[in-house]
């Protein structure tokens, strides 16, 4: 895709404020997929040179896509280990809040962490699940909370010391510094059962986030989560 002059400063902007907030926040996973990805800070990236780097590293691609699709299509496309990815760019008077992805949010936010293997397993892993389960309410909505809490707006203990992973968190400065550093936020130990059961709004800053310690901790989760519903147990029939 061509960018014209001003969304590739956009992005340029975008970038260079959120960098030292990266340095200082992100976990170190995070910041290894950022140097693998080689993004440009000037310049808004190309799906093809993403994934000429990223493919090689764990069968991840972006593959554009216009904006939302329907979630059945979203799950299967992780399944494949593609991530359906935004290509427009926010508008200048957007550069605080969007309600909906864009470049920034997926390219930025997300596929640095699809360059670390376990990630990238645990993320094709959920996507089967959830593709499967699509049609069920009960069990979607339990899936729809892990997603949220994890992959949009995960934390993580790195060494004792709090670090972010969730795209949301981490394509957004306000998202970024409230939940590393706000005393409005309860920053609860990774728990699956009360994870699902945690209701979500999208519309405002996060005030509880869920702690990690680790990302083989989030793959056996989804290992878990399938259990679960194969077995059909009272979190997912409401029994």
């Amino acid at each position: 895709m061509n960018y014209t002059k001003a969304e590739h400063a956009i992005w340029q902007r975008l970038y260079e404020r959120m960098l030292p907030r990266w340095k200082s926040g992100a976990t170190p996973v995070f910041l290894d997929g950022l140097a693998a990805l080689n993004l440009e800070p000037g310049r808004a990236p190309s799906l093809s040179d993403i994934n000429q780097r990223l493919a090689p590293l764990t069968g991840f691609q972006a593959i554009a896509v216009d904006g939302y699709m329907p979630a059945v299509d979203f799950f299967a496309h992780l399944r494949r280990r593609q991530f359906p990815t935004v290509t427009k760019v926010r508008r200048e008077d957007q550069m605080d809040y969007l309600p909906e992805p864009d470049l920034f949010h997926d390219v930025a936010g997300h596929v640095p962490m699809h360059t670390n293997r376990v990630f990238a397993d645990t993320l094709a892993s959920f996507g089967a699940l959830a593709e499967q389960m699509h049609d069920d309410e009960r069990v979607s909505g339990a899936l729809a909370r892990f997603f949220w809490y994890t992959i949009e707006f995960g934390l993580m203990d790195c060494g004792g010391t709090l670090k972010a992973y969730g795209s949301g968190v981490m394509s957004s400065l306000g998202e970024l510094d409230h939940a590393l550093h706000s005393s409005a936020v309860e920053r609860r130990p990774f728990d699956l059962k009360e994870v699902i059961a945690t209701p979500f709004e999208i519309d405002r800053y996060q005030n509880r986030l869920y702690v990690v310690d680790s990302f083989e901790q989030l793959y056996d989760a989804v290992k878990q989560l399938r259990s679960s519903v194969m077995a059909q147990l009272p979190e997912f029939t409401g029994s």
